[in-house]
């Protein structure tokens, strides 16, 4: 198969979707690999990294398109791309697209085969590739928290951690899975006061088991959210609904019961977020300010620190993306489950419940298409 690695164009995007020793791999499977010009130079990776193992560099995404049956990004495609996707292509990446309608359409009328890293899922619940990257947002929750509370950043100038004879900041995160499990092991690790809340009592008993003594869980509801906010220095919003919109938990009127100068760091952003005032923004304009509280609500948090990034999720994709290119999308997923729930549109057909129901579009389940 000819797959390609296409350069990333979101803004203040660096990582790229695999290094050089993941297409070493792809080579020794018998794979072309095409990986465009510069692609890998924000995450330490120059083309004569590449070129070494035996990748072709490109100069052109639109060549890249042209040439390849697998193309693989970090981020969705964006407008400039749209017309370069041709039918029966496979597109691997993170797509995200129960917040992205303009997109979900334009992939609906391509008849591409989308493969989403975020809705591919294990037996137990898991999600593989979405895993390292919750790991990475998670820990920089808690430090993006930290940094714009300091009052020349707009917060009200506490310090999360204390110091002895003062009080330490508190932390309330929404949300005990992986990023929010990650965010906490950072916030006790400064020495805040920090609130976890998850609706899964068997989550909150195993928190329960790792966490330190400066970590204290509770079952989230309306009405535990609704107080925890109003003691809270940083809120994290960690909830996600695997390839649906992230349900809006924290709304404008609650906002109001903040505190003034206090920081909301929306990691769900991605999903549409989990703030009702959410709204993303950009590592190179990344906050704004809303009745006095401020948001944090980059949509690529791992793209600032891509030389970690890149290798976690080469890590993750690459053993899937060597099968999918191995055995071909179809048999792949046939053969493979975890692959199968990574089926987003497929052909013209919107293959995964969260993104159809998102925009009242028609859902044909993946094996009426296999």
């Amino acid at each position: 198969m000819i797959v390609g690695i296409l350069k990333e164009i979101k803004a203040e995007e660096n990582r790229v979707c695999m290094t050089p020793s993941g297409v070493e791999v792809m080579r020794q499977n018998g794979h072309t690999v095409l990986v465009e010009k510069d692609a890998g130079i924000g995450s330490g990776f120059d083309d004569a990294a590449y070129a070494g193992i035996g990748a072709e560099i490109i100069n052109t995404p639109k060549e890249i398109f042209d040439r390849s049956e697998m193309v693989m990004h970090v981020k969705e495609p964006l407008p400039s791309e749209y017309d370069l996707i041709r039918k029966g292509q496979i597109i691997f990446t993170y797509l995200h697209l129960a917040a992205a309608e303009e997109l979900t359409h334009v992939l609906v009328k391509s008849g591409s085969i989308n493969i989403a890293y975020e809705t591919i899922q294990k037996a137990d619940g898991t999600l593989p590739l979405l895993t390292p990257m919750s790991e990475v947002a998670g820990r920089m929750a808690i430090q993006q928290g930290a940094k714009y509370l300091e009052m020349a950043q707009g917060g009200h100038g506490v310090l999360l951690g204390g110091v002895p004879g003062v009080d330490p900041g508190t932390v309330v995160i929404i949300g005990g899975g992986v990023v929010g499990t990650h965010a906490a092991k950072m916030a006790c690790g400064l020495g805040a006061k920090v609130y976890v809340l998850d609706m899964s009592l068997e989550r909150l008993r195993y928190l329960s088991d790792i966490m330190p003594r400066n970590c204290f869980l509770r079952m989230s509801s309306p009405a535990a959210i609704r107080k925890l906010i109003t003691e809270a220095d940083v809120v994290v919003g960690a909830v996600l609904l695997p390839g649906a919109k992230a349900p809006k938990l924290v709304s404008r009127e609650m906002l109001k019961t903040m505190k003034k100068g206090a920081v909301l760091v929306d990691v769900a952003i991605d999903q549409g977020g989990c703030f009702e005032t959410s709204k993303p923004t950009t590592h190179a304009d990344p906050i704004y300010t809303v009745d006095g509280v401020v948001h944090y609500c980059v949509a690529n948090m791992p793209g600032a620190v891509p030389k970690t990034s890149t290798l976690a999720l080469t890590n993750a994709t690459l053993p899937y993306a060597v099968e999918i290119a191995n055995k071909g999308w179809k048999k792949a997923m046939k053969e493979n489950s975890e692959i199968k729930r990574g089926a987003n549109v497929v052909n013209g057909k919107v293959t995964y419940k969260g993104v159809a129901d998102a925009f009242a579009l028609e859902y044909t389940p993946i094996e009426k298409v296999l």
